[in-house]
């Protein structure tokens, strides 16, 4: 029988992929989830799914980008469970492009999300954590954070970063706050949407078709926040068998 999760947790970017199967996953096997992300009738559907299967989960809408609101979501995770757990630092964006491009306003957008939105889901709940004597973060980088990609230059600085703000947070805690961060490889998720440069989207293409299911991810996210206080699984890397790089 699997290990009963009896743990409170927020999920940014929970109305769809990574996001949605963990919540799923989790809440069937007994945490409490709060879904937060910005597309509202999507996190209801998600929720009433997980409550008709007996789970329990609430709603809160938020953009990751705004600190205030992020605040929100930790607050109401708080009035609604009294202690949050584990925060899981999933919302994020992807529009590779070339740099000579110059595609600012896509590289303010995934600094904004991919490294501003996990600093204010940190700065909403280490505080809480640190006075309840425990918490867990689980911040989603990328096989990008790990590997420098033609086209994907910007998108790999904010997963690098991702990765420097996880290891610095772990040596910072003393153990009293986890720290796990996994890096997915190819996950068939909205992500490649938001590619708006056609050489770019076809250029990734290969990788695209041998994509693994969200799933595989919310199985990594299970594991590392099952395991005992004393134990931090720190760093996995998440990719498709197929996929060299």
């Amino acid at each position: 029988m699997s290990q009963s999760i009896d743990k409170v947790v927020v999920i940014t970017g929970a109305s769809s992929g990574i996001g949605a199967e963990t919540a799923t996953l989790l809440a069937a096997a007994g945490a409490k989830v709060v879904l937060t992300a910005r597309r509202t009738d999507r996190l209801d559907a998600l929720a009433a799914t997980i409550r008709d299967a007996g789970g329990e989960a609430t709603v809160i809408q938020s953009d990751v980008t705004d600190a205030e609101q992020v605040k929100a979501v930790a607050s109401h995770a708080i009035e609604n469970y009294d202690r949050i757990d584990v925060w899981v630092n999933n919302a994020g964006v992807m529009p590779l492009s070339p740099v000579a491009l110059g595609r600012t306003d896509e590289w303010n957008r995934m600094v904004d999300v991919n490294i501003k939105g996990v600093l204010n889901g940190i700065a909403a709940a280490h505080p809480i954590m640190l006075k309840q004597g425990s918490g867990h973060f689980v911040n989603i980088s990328s096989v990008a954070g790990h590997i420098v990609f033609p086209g994907a230059a910007v998108y790999c600085a904010t997963k690098f970063a991702v990765r420097a703000l996880s290891e610095g947070i772990r040596m910072e805690s003393d153990g009293v706050v986890r720290v796990t961060n996994i890096s997915p490889g190819a996950v068939r998720t909205e992500l490649a949407d938001h590619i708006a440069v056609d050489e770019v989207k076809e250029g990734i293409q290969d990788i695209l078709d041998i994509a693994i299911e969200p799933d595989a991810i919310a199985r990594a996210i299970r594991y590392a926040i099952a395991e005992p206080s004393d134990v931090d699984v720190n760093e996995m890397i998440v990719r498709p068998a197929k996929q060299a790089l």
